[in-house]
């Protein structure tokens, strides 16, 4: 991505801060068992105004610093330790690949930034997610407050940096959309595999290979979350992530895996036949959470607020499961008492961008927030009908679909990311017939 893209970001963020300092730490490595560490992931929001990539490094923005606003502390070149773990930046590489004003051994940190904080109004920082740090940056204000006899002022208020980045971040910007249709294009292209695979006697696991397979082959670094390989029953389980049981013939498989590229996230869902024709039930049930999907995202466009597309799918399924007669009765008084809950639980989406489950505020002032151009979310109705309810034919019994697609509110309506992979029953029972 053009470095310019986070110059601008860093820029409107000084802007709203006055004369504050901003401090942003990455995230730490985590120990996976002994000494095996988990694949490294930088935090979102620090990556998302400097996209430094490696572990050990905090970001410091100075409005108006003469020697320049943009400080990085991170770690100095070591070729011993680089042999064995891989290159590093280094401060050279801070400068000139990154856009440091200045770059400061992580180990100074103690002498270095204290004197940063210095005759500052505030300190714009996310308190809580790191509790080290939260206790480290609390000693170096203390460590400025002792010089008040010598004419220095420390800084009198902590600001959530939160408010400022996760707007910010919630308007998604041409470049940020560009990677997310990429990591979309990846993200289909493996389902699209997936069904072309799947066939009665695979394990959840084989497909989810096949996923994991299309991801690296599109060059996309990681998931953007651990991948949803459900059939049978197990597709009425909302996260199941196991992903070890045999898929037999006759039951459905539902799949909710997405790809990540450079931080950006996909999250598509499709549910399909594992033996590659739906059943006259399964059809039923699905083609009831299509039109639901359809129905929500046709009021994803801007001027609608947050809850329209999700109230949409509800008044849909209800109907639908009503249709069926798995419920009976009056569809109003099943909405009003949450009668559909039972089949459906979680809502129709959810932001999406550098986190899965991304920032931004669904309520402003305790009213939900209307949808503008730039923002990005999933549409993800489904219905779960797991065995064992008496009052249910069992004709009915595991049937768990979910469909999921990404979409982006435009200026004139709305966008889907994920639309390359099939949806209907025909597009995708074609596909798996190959």
């Amino acid at each position: 991505m053009d470095m310019k893209a986070f110059v601008k970001r860093r820029q409107e963020v000084m802007r709203m801060m006055g004369s504050g300092v901003a401090i942003l730490p990455t995230a730490p490595v985590q120990t996976r068992n002994r000494d095996v560490q988990y694949l490294y992931r930088p935090d979102s929001d620090f990556y998302y105004l400097t996209h430094f990539p490696e572990p050990e490094a905090v970001a410091v923005l100075v409005p108006g610093r003469a020697h320049g606003e943009f400080i990085l502390f991170c770690r100095e070149n070591n070729p011993e330790k680089e042999i064995w773990d891989g290159r590093r930046a280094g401060f050279d590489g801070a400068r000139e690949h990154y856009g440091a004003d200045d770059a400061f051994p992580i180990d100074d940190i103690d002498e270095i930034l204290p004197g940063l904080l210095e005759n500052r109004e505030k300190v714009f920082y996310s308190m809580g997610r790191f509790r080290d740090f939260d206790q480290r940056l609390l000693g170096w204000v203390n460590e400025v407050r002792g010089k008040a006899r010598n004419g220095v002022h420390a800084p009198g208020e902590f600001v959530d940096l939160n408010h400022i980045l996760h707007e910010m971040r919630l308007i998604k910007r041409p470049e940020e959309i560009k990677l997310m249709k990429r990591a979309a294009r990846i993200t289909a292209a493996a389902h699209r595999r997936a069904m072309r695979v799947c066939k009665p006697g695979l394990m959840e696991y084989e497909v989810e290979a096949e996923l994991l397979h299309e991801f690296r082959k599109g060059g996309s670094e990681y998931t953007a979350y651990p991948p949803i390989v459900g059939g049978g029953r197990n597709a009425c389980v909302l996260h199941y992530i196991d992903n070890r049981d045999e898929l037999r013939s006759g039951d459905l498989l539902l799949i909710d895996a997405g790809a990540e590229v450079d931080a950006y996230a996909a999250d598509l869902t499709r549910t399909f036949p594992v033996n590659g024709k739906y059943s006259g039930e399964q059809r039923a049930v699905y083609e009831i959470v299509l039109a639901a999907q359809l129905a929500a995202i046709d009021h994803v466009r801007a001027g609608k607020h947050w809850n329209e597309p999700h109230e949409k799918a509800v008044r849909t399924l209800t109907q639908g499961l009503k249709d069926l007669k798995i419920l009976t009765g009056d569809v109003e008084g099943h909405i009003e008492k949450g009668d559909y809950k039972r089949f459906y639980m979680h809502r129709t989406g959810h932001w999406l961008g550098m986190d899965v489950h991304d920032v931004g505020d669904y309520k402003i002032d305790g009213t939900w927030r209307e949808l503008e151009p730039g923002m990005t979310l999933t549409v993800e109705p489904g219905l779960y009908i797991a065995e064992g309810g008496a009052d249910v034919d069992k004709r009915w019994w595991n049937i768990g679909i979910r469909i999921e697609d990404d979409v982006l509110v435009t200026r004139d309506g709305s966008e889907v990311l994920t639309v390359d992979a099939p949806k209907t029953v025909a597009d995708i029972e074609a596909c798996m017939r190959g």
